[in-house]
């Protein structure tokens, strides 16, 4: 049987009340190609200024042809390359590790939690919710991690601060405690399985939407993140992220176009400079965006995968 045969006896099962006429979904796909469309149509934008010149934006403003193309803001950036792709491996260090690790605590600290005999629950949900509530301020928060860890120019600071949110923890509580049903645990305590069996052999497969949700928000929390490396690194030889190595060099930029002694210094040395402010700019978004762009396909295919594995049969 061919799939166009199994389609149409797929669509022949459903039935006629359930069913989507043809303008109707011909409509329905018009509108997401539209609205597709205009999701992509700001990074294609910002792809396209990133290698226009910075005279012709200055002149002539955004455009999807511009009249001259120019590689300078990309040269300007990578002009320490190697400062880039240690950063950007410090980066995806941090993302990949802060993400695993993180997933596991706080997909272990939801999940007592959300059992109701469990008989400190309330407990250790009272901990989450005044953390979620209150926190010490900035000031305990850095006087922790280089006063008390001792952690200050080391990977780990950059790690470690992010990985328990109170809020995730919260989101996969509800998901194990209202979409698992209570009949899974009672059958896998009659055939004999321990917490830990059923936490990693029945819960965490039938919790990968919730989980996937969670691990992209953190990957993105960590992949953005500058603020750990501005507060906890002084040490030029120390490990920084790439968001953090680009809002240097925005800084940089904002200094040149500051100070024009400066700035008539490296003119003299190089009459055709010319400083790469908005295109800059959009460089700094295409490189910083690079490569999490792979990550929501890459956790995608666990959201489907999670809704389908292990249904119960009522």
């Amino acid at each position: 049987m061919s799939q166009f045969q199994a389609a149409v006896r797929r669509r022949a099962d459903i039935p006629a009340v359930q069913r989507i006429s043809g303008p109707a979904n011909t409509a329905i796909n018009i509108f997401f190609a539209i609205y597709t469309l205009l999701c992509v149509f700001p990074l294609v934008v910002v792809l396209i200024a990133s290698f226009t010149d910075e005279r012709t934006i200055l002149v002539e403003g955004y455009s999807l042809m511009p009249e001259v193309w120019s590689l300078e803001a990309y040269r300007f950036l990578l002009k320490d390359w190697w400062a880039v792709v240690d950063s950007y491996v410090v980066s995806v260090v941090v993302t990949v590790v802060g993400t695993v690790v993180g997933l596991a605590m706080m997909s272990m600290y939801a999940y007592p939690i959300s059992r109701q005999d469990f008989p400190f629950r309330n407990v250790f949900a009272f901990f989450l919710f005044f953390t979620i509530l209150f926190n010490g301020g900035l000031v305990p928060f850095y006087l922790v991690y280089t006063q008390g860890l001792h952690l200050q120019n080391t990977l780990a600071v950059l790690i470690l601060p992010l990985l328990v949110n109170g809020f995730f923890v919260l989101l996969i509580r509800t998901f194990f405690a209202n979409t698992i049903p209570k009949e899974l645990f009672e059958s896998a305590k009659i055939d004999g399985a321990g917490e830990w069996r059923i936490f990693t052999q029945i819960v965490l497969p039938l919790s990968l939407p919730a989980l996937a949700t969670v691990g992209l928000f953190t990957t993105l929390n960590y992949w953005n993140d500058w603020f750990l490396s501005l507060l906890f690194i002084n040490d030029t030889d120390a490990p920084v992220t790439i968001q953090f190595r680009m809002y240097k060099t925005l800084l940089d930029i904002q200094y040149l176009s500051a100070n024009a002694s400066a700035y008539s210094a490296i003119l003299a040395a190089n009459p055709n400079f010319t400083i790469p402010g908005e295109t800059a700019r959009m460089a700094m978004a295409v490189v910083g965006i690079g490569p999490i762009i792979f990550a929501y396909p890459f956790f995608q295919r666990y959201f489907v995968h999670g809704l389908t594995v292990g249904a119960i049969k009522g």
